[in-house]
């Protein structure tokens, strides 16, 4: 593997020190990289040089062969499965995923793949990883969770379309629906009466994309620290479900595969200053076995229609997809409007 190192929050950090899976790290002191995959795998890296800069230069040749884990029969199956479950009272909402694969070119560095997403695809939460056991370039624009002392929040995404218009009162009704799971979820280790609202369905909008955008925030109670937080609330609600557990258990049931990093949290934590941001692992690649990974997916309610969520997951995959793939990109320095990889495999 080349040389381990993470970017993320504006950071370079270099010289790995130290790779963990014990989250009671993070309140132990130092700049740690952070990856929790869906299913649970926990890596913290500890770094030892932590500055300002961009991506050390490198080298992407980008795959384009991309299967899927479920095609588009499969997919509407298994959103028909998620409406009778509804209809029988065993969820409100779930988040039906599939994982697309390729083969991942010889020479190709992760590294060079964070540099092509940050031209084509800016994202808040950008974040690439080169550690031990990770080899991650993320996108995201929903945060998982933020932490500045006691101060914790998250900003769940539910509701996407090319543009306002798409937005449907489904959409509103799925934000809300996940915004009380997240309120929840942060009152198992927040000050009672602390948990608060401030933004509810604000419209926010991001490359060839906009989303319905909530935020909830907390003060951590006397004695809890990352490890309580991250137990209280993983996975993050907006790509599981609600209630919960029930969506945990259907989806382990409908998806084919393990989501990996994806839908998992990614991100930084400086121990020290006692702050740290962690994305919600989608608009998210990672290397494994050979190939190069990526998650998409939708959140499906009873007014579903399950053509449409498909073609969701093919929206949110597209434009990042030709930004990992197109060869022309780097040279052109953007991606051409409403031009998308088509995924209907």
């Amino acid at each position: 593997m080349e040389q381990p190192f993470a970017h993320a929050g504006g950071m370079l950090a270099t010289g790995l020190v130290d790779v963990t899976s014990d989250l009671a790290a993070l309140e132990s002191g130092g700049w740690w990289a952070l990856v929790i995959t869906y299913e649970g795998k926990v890596t913290c890296a500890r770094f030892d040089t932590v500055r300002p800069g961009p991506l050390p230069p490198a080298a992407w040749t980008g795959p384009t062969d991309w299967s899927s884990s479920m095609d588009e029969k499969a997919y509407v199956q298994g959103v028909a499965a998620i409406r009778e479950a509804i209809a029988d009272g065993i969820v409100y909402q779930a988040n039906l995923c599939r994982i697309l694969s390729a083969p991942l070119p010889a020479g190709a560095d992760i590294a060079g793949l964070g540099a092509r997403l940050a031209v084509g695809n800016p994202a808040p939460y950008a974040a690439v990883i080169r550690v031990p056991g990770a080899e991650i370039a993320c996108a995201s624009p929903e945060l998982y969770l933020s932490r500045d002392g006691d101060v914790v929040e998250s900003r769940p995404i539910k509701g996407t379309g090319r543009t306002q218009e798409d937005l449907l009162p489904k959409d509103h009704a799925e934000n809300i629906m996940i915004v009380d799971l997240v309120r929840n979820d942060l009152g198992r280790v927040a000050e009672i009466g602390s948990v608060s609202v401030p933004e509810l369905c604000v419209l926010e909008e991001h490359p060839g994309l906009v989303h319905l955008v909530s935020t909830v925030r907390a003060r951590l109670a006397g004695g809890k620290g990352w490890p309580e937080l991250i137990d209280a609330t993983f996975p993050p609600g907006s790509v599981t479900g609600a209630p919960k557990s029930s969506a945990l258990t259907l989806l382990n049931e409908l998806e084919r595969t393990p989501r990996g990093p994806y839908c998992g949290a990614i991100g930084w934590v400086d121990a020290d200053s006692r702050r740290g941001a962690l994305a919600v692992g989608i608009r998210t690649f990672w290397a494994e076995d050979g190939l190069l990974k990526f998650g998409t997916g939708a959140g499906i309610t009873w007014g579903s229609d399950p053509h449409r969520e498909w073609r969701e997951t093919e929206l949110k995959a597209a434009r990042l997809l030709e930004v990992a793939s197109s060869e022309d990109l780097a040279q052109r320095g953007v991606v051409r409007p409403g031009r998308g990889t088509h995924i209907g495999l």
